[in-house]
Parts: C-alpha cells; sequence; structure tokens
C-alpha cells in the first residue's frame, strides 16, 4: 500500500463521493495505522471504516453483499493487489466483527470434529477473503491442514486430519492397480 495517509485520504474522498453525489445516508469513521488493526488477527488491515447512518441497514442486507463491494471498490481504488485486500476493511452495525467471530467459532467446531472422527470436516461455502480468514484461524490447530476445493460461489474450506492425503492417494493408487489387474 502507497502512503497511509494519501491511502485514508482517497477513502475519505471516495465514501464522500458516495454520501454526497450517490446519495447515500451514511456516517463514517476512518482509522489508519496501528488503530486499525484486527483485534480477532484475521485480518492484515492498515486501514478500518465505520460506517452508520440511515442506510447502514442496507450494507448488510444479503450477508453484506454492499458492505463487501463497496469494500472491494475501495480496495481497487487504492491500488491494492488482490491478496492485499484485507489491508481495508469497512464494517457496519458489528457486522463483519460478528462473522469474524463466527468464523472463529466455525473453525473451533471444525477442529474438534476432526480431532473427534479422525475424518475432514467440510465446512459451507464462503466468500474468497472469509475462506482466507478460515485458513488463518485454522492454522493454529496442529497436525491438521486446511484446502479450498470447489468452484466460484460454492467454493469452500476442507480440514483434513495429519495423514489424511496421503491413505486417500493409497487408496487411489490401489483402485487404479485393481482396476489394471482384471484385465
Amino acid at each position: 500500500m502507497q502512503d497511509l495517509k494519501t491511502a485514508a485520504q482517497q477513502t475519505h474522498d471516495f465514501l464522500k463521493m458516495l454520501t454526497t453525489t450517490g446519495g447515500f445516508k451514511l456516517r463514517f469513521r476512518i482509522v489508519a495505522g496501528a488503530g486499525a488493526a484486527d483485534p480477532d488477527g484475521l485480518e492484515d488491515r492498515l486501514i478500518y471504516v465505520e460506517l452508520s447512518g440511515p442506510d447502514e441497514q442496507m450494507l448488510i442486507h444479503r450477508d453484506g453483499e454492499l458492505l463487501r463491494s463497496l469494500e472491494h471498490v475501495c480496495a481497487k481504488i487504492l491500488r491494492l493487489e488482490p491478496e492485499e485486500h484485507d489491508r481495508i476493511s469497512f464494517d457496519a452495525c458489528g457486522y463483519k466483527a460478528e462473522r469474524n467471530r463466527e468464523i472463529l467459532d466455525l473453525a473451533e467446531e471444525g477442529i474438534e470434529a476432526v480431532k473427534n472422527s479422525r475424518k475432514p470436516y467440510r465446512f459451507e461455502p464462503m466468500s474468497s477473503r472469509e475462506r482466507r480468514m478460515l485458513h488463518l484461524a485454522l492454522k493454529k490447530a496442529e497436525g491438521l491442514r486446511t484446502e479450498s476445493s470447489g468452484e466460484g460461489p460454492n467454493r469452500f474450506v476442507v480440514l483434513y486430519p495429519e495423514g489424511w492425503q496421503a491413505r486417500e492417494r493409497d487408496d487411489r493408487a490401489a483402485k487404479i492397480r485393481e482396476r489394471f489387474r482384471r484385465r
């Protein structure tokens, strides 16, 4: 990210345009630098934007679709690479903060499920940003690994117990060998 002060000003200008020309009835507070840090450690944010006002519910409708879209547009304005999009984070009504807590809870549930069953655990489909956050939350689990699977909006995270891939590959290889022996 370029100079943080410039990035915060560009974010301000974007939001000002939305609230004047765009007609959104919103107030916003921008925090940049150390004060913007994510307390849950799921985002590497340098700029945090809190939105409030009469139109705030519109932002979180449909699982925060508009909130995420505004965040994405702002990341593009700041010329952030896709892997840097978590440097800026928008929230309204505590929606994203609550979702972060849900992701942490989901991670704990998945870890427990895999440790108890010793079988892979498949999470529900999520956005790429939420999948990344889930991967980070699951990183602390020793002896487990994660992978994303699926396509487009149906992409999801799978949590595997240690050594699962090797057994899975061995099983597949044995089935292939058996098929060739029958011929």
